[in-house]
């Protein structure tokens, strides 16, 4: 869209700050066609000689676009209930009363697209989609993709398994058009993903309802993703003398994000012109990779506390390779049951590559963990982040004294001194993903990744870890009856 992804009129508007968030204006439906708006704005460039002042912008916008969210319309779930049974294992009373409130929440989170977007998708940043939804909420009214995973456990904690399918056949309908699920609903996302876990939403939605038709009508589809992740994010690692295929993030395109235009722009600005394009590529990757931003994508350059070195693509993530190893695993048990043996052992070899991988490149034995790969300086990079706990997560490691090495390793880097919560770096930067910041699906990553475990105390510490983010969780919602992003 030379309205909503790039061009003229895109930037001067974003570069004019007409709103406190960039986000805003690139969700604002048209009240036209494109090509008019367009025109018109081609027009009032001229009669400025290319620079509109910053009013006669605003009266632009206000004239040829709609206030953001008139395109989606309030959903209440058809399977919603009042007393799903986990509320009723819930012992103690607060407890129970405050997990109620969490589940009348779906009924405000639900959206549906109204079918003009189907009509007249040029008019419109938002992808259509034929299922509603649930939303994060907030600033964020479309629908993203690993966000969305954790909804579908809720949903299904919710006994809530249509609401889920709905939404699975939204992101397998994007796979089918555009050959990967984008990082959210929005044509301004197209470039770039997010961390892949289509696979493990249709696992848990078949273990929940064992509904096979539907595995079996999607199962190449959810192969075509795992297609674009091999063919688009691969990258040849050296360990060892062996040469090794695993992951990374990256998004080949220049330009600032659509939706932080003028914080891109700007810090763009304060490079030379010929590197500006692959700082841009950069900040696209790390979005891509959910944690947008972090340590984690700095170190190793030239300046590890300013945003201007993210060096995201040359990292080979943890996190990342442990999601693409457990869904490579799901797709062989998938083929498996659908009586396609040969696919299985293809996927079951591709797991087994992945895991050889993962212990001879990423993991660190005097450490006990695994750590991203820094390509460009050929080493790990050994600060703590939660992503390192990501293959006990995934299940992809052979070793079971691995569990007791990362349970060492945790106790050693103290962070069970920390009693609200798993922090997302040891380090302050200022970026939202690290110290002193703690998200939920890093505390899930940790703590299910040690619960699963056959060793008591990692079973032990992961109820203390799950116990004190509960217990942070709810003194924040006593105080201010509202769920924090982080």
């Amino acid at each position: 869209s030379q309205i909503y992804c790039h061009g003229e009129l895109l930037r001067q508007v974003q570069m004019a700050k007409l709103y406190q968030d960039d986000k805003q204006f690139v969700d604002m439906p048209l009240s036209s066609a494109p090509d008019q708006v367009l025109r018109h704005f081609r027009e009032l460039a001229q009669t400025h000689n290319l620079s509109i002042p910053r009013q006669e912008l605003q009266m632009f916008v206000q004239e040829h676009f709609r206030a953001v969210g008139q395109e989606l319309q309030p959903w209440t779930p058809e399977d919603w209930r009042d007393s799903p049974q986990f509320l009723q294992k819930i012992l103690d009373p607060r407890l129970r009363a405050w997990a109620g409130q969490l589940h009348q929440l779906w009924k405000k989170l639900g959206k549906k697209v109204k079918p003009e977007v189907f009509s007249h998708p040029e008019q419109f940043s938002l992808i259509y989609s034929r299922h509603p939804f649930i939303v994060p909420g907030g600033r964020f009214v479309e629908f993203y993709y690993w966000d969305s995973y954790w909804v579908m456990e809720g949903l299904l904690l919710s006994e809530m398994p249509e609401t889920v399918k709905g939404m699975l056949q939204n992101f397998l309908d994007l796979v089918q058009t555009y050959g990967h699920v984008p990082n959210g609903a929005r044509v301004y996302y197209l470039q770039r993903s997010q961390p892949p876990l289509l696979t493990l939403m249709m696992d848990r939605y078949v273990a929940h309802t064992n509904d096979t038709t539907f595995l079996r009508d999607h199962i190449e589809t959810l192969a075509s993703e795992l297609d674009f992740w091999t063919k688009n994010r691969s990258i040849s690692v050296s360990s060892g003398g062996k040469s090794y295929i695993l992951n990374h993030y990256e998004v080949p395109y220049g330009g600032p994000r659509p939706e932080s235009y003028s914080k891109d722009a700007e810090l763009a600005a304060t490079l030379l012109e010929g590197n500006r394009d692959t700082l841009l590529a950069e900040l696209k990757a790390s979005a891509e990779s959910g944690w947008d931003f972090s340590s984690r994508w700095l170190v190793g350059g030239p300046n590890p506390s300013s945003l201007s070195s993210i060096r995201t693509s040359k990292l080979v993530p943890v996190d990342l390779n442990a999601f693409l190893c457990q869904a490579e695993g799901l797709m062989s048990n998938f083929y498996s049951r659908l009586g396609n043996d040969s696919e299985a052992a293809k996927y079951r070899n591709l797991r087994a590559e992945r895991m050889a991988a993962l212990k001879d490149v990423l993991w660190d034995e005097d450490k006990g963990v695994w750590f991203d790969y820094d390509l460009e300086n050929e080493k790990k990079n050994l600060e703590f982040y939660p992503s390192n706990f990501a293959p006990l997560w995934a299940g992809c490691f052979s070793d079971p004294d691995d569990v007791d090495k990362a349970l060492k390793y945790l106790e050693d880097s103290r962070i069970l001194t920390y009693q609200y919560g798993i922090p997302t770096s040891l380090q302050k930067t200022g970026q939202q993903w690290d110290f002193p910041n703690a998200w939920a699906p890093l505390q899930d990553l940790v703590i299910r990744g040690l619960a699963k475990s056959p060793s008591a105390k990692a079973q032990e510490v992961a109820f203390q870890l799950a116990q004190n983010w509960i217990r942070t969780n709810f003194d924040v919602y006593s105080k201010k009856s509202a769920m924090y992003e982080k």
